[in-house]
């Protein structure tokens, strides 16, 4: 059992820290995307909320190797990042990008959502007053809208622990390193220990389930 929770210790820590930064950076722009976007009518707000919607339907090695011709070492932004000491290929960091575009349209749907159901006459009134429009986002929409922002940022930080194929095509699966807890069942599972691999998804099963049983008690709490 000893060597068992050695085995997860590891991958564990790595997937809530890459789950929760990828959470925290696709949060503050999926949130400002969905705001701008909901306030907007035409076919370039309806194209640009078809790109944000679209890690949705992607597949997930489809997006890593996007992100790869993107930040990749011969990548558009390549160079760029090399010359300011940033390499996100094989890094956690790298697991973290990755993770942030695949969760990025979890917040964005929700928060869209919950914001378009925002009485623009309180914000106009707020306008009106002599606020700006980041401050009536911040003051009036957001604390209006909180309840679905905060169910898509927990579906988010739950689909973010369990992401595999952009994180597997950015970072790669280094133990210690990058390797999360849906690689290291991968990694278990093709090497044979399948006891392992069954205590790993039993794990990663719990912390999921507890995530969005914590989420959809804190609502609950928040509504009473």
């Amino acid at each position: 059992m000893l060597e068992f929770l050695r085995e997860i210790q590891s991958p564990l820590w790595i997937s809530l820290k890459v789950a929760l930064s990828a959470t925290i950076v696709s949060s503050v722009f999926s949130v400002l995307c969905a705001y701008f976007l909901s306030r907007r009518s035409g076919p370039m707000p309806a194209l640009l909320d078809s790109l944000c919607a679209l890690p949705l339907v992607l597949p997930p090695t489809v997006l890593g190797y996007y992100l790869i011709l993107l930040v990749g070492r011969r990548g558009l932004m390549g160079p760029w990042l090399r010359e300011m000491g940033i390499n996100l290929i094989f890094s956690w960091q790298g697991a973290v990008v990755a993770a942030a575009l695949v969760v990025f349209p979890l917040v964005y749907k929700s928060a869209r959502a919950a914001l378009e159901q925002v009485d623009p006459q309180l914000e106009n009134a707020a306008r009106t007053l002599g606020a700006s429009n980041f401050r009536v986002f911040i003051t009036v929409s957001l604390p209006l809208a909180w309840r679905g922002v905060f169910a898509g940022v927990m579906l988010a930080f739950a689909r973010g622990m369990g992401e595999f194929g952009a994180t597997l095509m950015v970072a790669g699966d280094i133990p210690g390193k990058t390797q999360t807890l849906a690689l290291a069942i991968y990694a278990a599972f093709q090497a044979g220990a399948d006891n392992l691999a069954l205590v790993l998804v039993i794990a990663t099963s719990l912390i999921c389930v507890a995530i969005l049983i914590g989420a959809e008690i804190l609502i609950k709490l928040a509504k009473a």
